[in-house]
């Protein structure tokens, strides 16, 4: 999960980690009512730094970059495009964005959010493409069931070795 490590600066610092883009992103999207997770497994191995559900059902998902190298290595993004309705990148302040706005990051389709510790706003919206209906269902069953499975170890801490598989 994209918990607070020893990888992350002290507060004092000025870079910041994932986790602590991740805290600001999940503020801001429970701000517009969307319910969040961290380090969501999708089908096809892949695991998404932040998924999001609206009260409408729409999926959004949100691929934290910390540093240009990764951001720009990076070529299983395209694959969380078909696990969600909406896609944004987010990356800490001070962070140049400036590649996100280039064709091979599909500016058309992916919006851009700027994080801290704190908070966050979007500088580009993301465009909705809408999931198919067995998509969605495929798609919510699967996050519904993550969370109740993370909140159920949480209650009950025995039952981690159970819950290694979510």
């Amino acid at each position: 999960m994209l918990d607070a490590s020893p990888r992350c600066p002290p507060i004092g610092d000025e870079a910041l980690c994932a986790a602590d883009v991740a805290r600001g992103v999940i503020r801001m999207l429970a701000r517009h009512d969307l319910a969040a997770m961290t380090e969501v497994a999708l089908d096809g191995g892949r695991r998404a730094d932040i998924m999001a559900i609206d009260a409408r059902g729409q999926i959004v998902i949100v691929e934290i970059k910390v540093s240009r190298a990764d951001l720009l290595g990076d070529g299983k993004w395209f694959d969380y495009l078909d696990h969600c309705d909406r896609f944004f990148w987010a990356v800490p302040a001070g962070f140049d964005h400036g590649p996100l706005h280039g064709e091979a990051f599909l500016p058309e389709r992916s919006g851009v959010i700027v994080a801290d510790r704190y908070d966050a706003a979007i500088l580009r919206e993301a465009a909705t493409h809408p999931l198919s209906a067995a998509g969605r269902k495929k798609c919510t069953l699967a996050f519904a069931r993550r969370a109740a499975r993370r909140a159920s170890g949480l209650a009950d801490p025995e039952l981690g070795f159970l819950l290694q598989a979510s």
